[in-house]
């Protein structure tokens, strides 16, 4: 890799520390090419990535942004997940890690906070984003359903009455 090459990557991978919601490290000894791809389309699915770079060039690339404490994490094989939601990452390598045991979270970070295994494990168990707008929306619509029923339900009632009585005289 010659110079430009490497202050491109540089680049790139400033723009993953800077963007992404959270970032996790881990080792990656071992893999097999198969269980690496398996790894990669897991995380497209969540709309993440997987990156693996050189650590000295990834510690160049976090001088000056935020989780630069993350620096220390960066040894051996390592292999970078990130995505634009702080959780989804974290979801996918937490849940990858308990089926690989090659595949090991070292930490990680989100935003100015580093992470360590506990950490991710933390962020992994939270509520993705959509699962926080289908709360938030389930919450709203609950209210709405019943007012909806409370004043559905007298006019309801005084139906049933009312054909009771009428059943009544014609009897």
């Amino acid at each position: 890799m010659d110079r430009a090459q490497k202050e491109k990557v540089v680049e790139e991978l400033g723009q993953i520390f800077e963007s992404s919601g959270v970032v996790v490290i881990a080792h990656y000894t071992g893999m097999t090419v198969k269980q690496m791809q398996d790894l990669r389309a897991k995380m497209r699915e969540v709309g993440g990535s997987v990156r693996v770079a050189k650590n000295k060039l990834a510690k160049i690339a976090l001088e000056g942004k935020p989780g630069v404490k993350m620096g220390d994490l960066l040894t051996g094989m390592t292999v970078l997940a990130y995505s634009e939601d702080p959780v989804a990452a974290a979801k996918v390598t937490e849940a990858y890690a308990k089926g690989n045991d090659k595949f090991v979270i070292l930490g990680g970070a989100m935003g100015d906070t580093v992470l360590d295994q506990a950490g991710v494990k933390a962020v992994a168990s939270m509520p993705s984003r959509e699962e926080l707008i289908a709360q938030i929306v389930s919450c709203i619509g609950a209210p709405a359903s019943n007012i909806a029923g409370a004043i559905g339900a007298p006019a309801s009632n005084i139906a049933s009455i009312l054909s009771t009585i009428e059943e009544k005289a014609a009897a």
